[in-house]
């Protein structure tokens, strides 16, 4: 008999499913119940650490069917707590596969749930809102929820924390760097230090609760503060080291990084009713008037109304308004809230990585 398991959520719904990765006593995972619309890219969406404490719903039907290769990873670890798939593919085809979706999950020890209708699960979420939510092979549905009613909600915990690196390290590349920039790791992905690295500069990424004087002891010609997980309210330890940075050498944020740059001028930050996750998200530039289709990943957003010291929104999201991009006319400083290194997503936006080169230069 084929063994069931259970998606639970905290408004007491339920979706009973296959089990798929995990064995045994890891067979049960929590955490926020959150949905991508990316197509393709679920390895890289797996080792995002901005999914840390979270439970990923794939809209897309079929997963894993392209297997898993050793390179296209973002980061030391799959990142999610648990996954939730329609139809998980056990016999992938491409050249590069080196297992399947169910063997790399178990591998890790990550629990995730197939044959469940996921479509269903997200319009559930749009409707009510993100919610906690837990996978679960042995238990009962009441069983699964008493627990999953016992535990911390997502926004009480410092995610940072848990997915930044442990010490400084240099990324890897070929060919002398002509700058050195300085990526403050609150949950990065390798993609950036990959392009970043590949426009010719040394690139050091550094533990999230590294001051500004050890950054500036590193002689930086540019710092980027990188993506990550988690309420960027509880992480006013990072926002403190922000601030004495700005006008000090040319600054870029990234999604989170944008939240905490955001923060050092005086914003507050909200939590967004379902998120922007997935590949297809359209953002105007306020500037040019061009459109952008971006990847994003984040549960928060910037409310532009604290906003101070001549700091100006220069991109907005076209679907609810949201703020998605920061400049500063007289100071080296821009960020956006999507995810320019892709990964998943389309490539068009590494032009961030170009702009922030040539404010180094001009600093320089």
């Amino acid at each position: 008999m084929t063994a069931r398991a259970l998606l639970v959520l905290e408004d007491g719904a339920s979706f009973a499913g296959q089990p798929l990765g995990a064995a045994g006593d890891a067979r049960t995972a929590h955490g926020e119940v959150v949905f991508s619309t990316a197509m393709t890219g679920y390895q890289e969406m797996l080792t995002d650490p901005s999914y840390a404490g979270q439970l990923l719903v794939l809209t897309y039907p079929l997963a894993g069917n392209y297997g898993i290769n050793a390179e296209d990873v973002e980061s030391k670890r799959i990142q999610v707590r648990g996954l939730v798939v329609r139809e998980a593919c056990d016999l992938p085809s491409h050249w590069r596969s080196g297992m399947t979706l169910h063997e790399y999950l178990a591998s890790q020890d990550v629990v995730g749930i197939s044959g469940v209708d996921t479509r269903a699960i997200t319009r559930r979420l749009r409707r009510a809102g993100v919610m906690m939510g837990t996978i679960t092979v042995d238990e009962t549905v009441d069983e699964a929820l008493a627990r999953l009613r016992s535990l911390p909600p997502y926004g009480e915990t410092d995610y940072v924390r848990q997915v930044t690196v442990d010490k400084p390290y240099d990324w890897p590349g070929e060919g002398k760097p002509k700058r050195h920039v300085v990526v403050m790791d609150t949950g990065l992905k390798y993609n950036i230090l990959r392009l970043l690295r590949g426009r010719g500069c040394r690139v050091t990424a550094v533990p999230c609760d590294t001051s500004a004087e050890d950054i500036l002891a590193l002689k930086p010609d540019g710092i980027v503060f990188s993506p990550g997980p988690g309420d960027p309210a509880l992480l006013d330890y990072a926002v403190a080291t922000v601030k004495p940075l700005v006008g000090k050498v040319p600054v870029l944020g990234i999604c989170l990084g944008h939240q905490l740059l955001g923060r050092a001028f005086g914003a507050k930050t909200f939590k967004l009713k379902f998120g922007h996750r997935g590949a297809n998200h359209p953002v105007k530039d306020l500037r040019t008037g061009r459109v952008h289709i971006t990847a994003q990943n984040h549960g928060y957003a910037l409310d532009p109304d604290g906003l101070s010291g001549g700091i100006e929104v220069s991109q907005t999201h076209l679907n609810d308004g949201t703020v998605e991009g920061l400049w500063h006319p007289a100071e080296p400083l821009l960020s956006i809230q999507y995810h320019s290194e892709a990964s998943p997503g389309p490539l068009e936006n590494v032009y961030v990585f170009d702009r922030f080169i040539e404010m180094i230069e001009e600093a320089a």
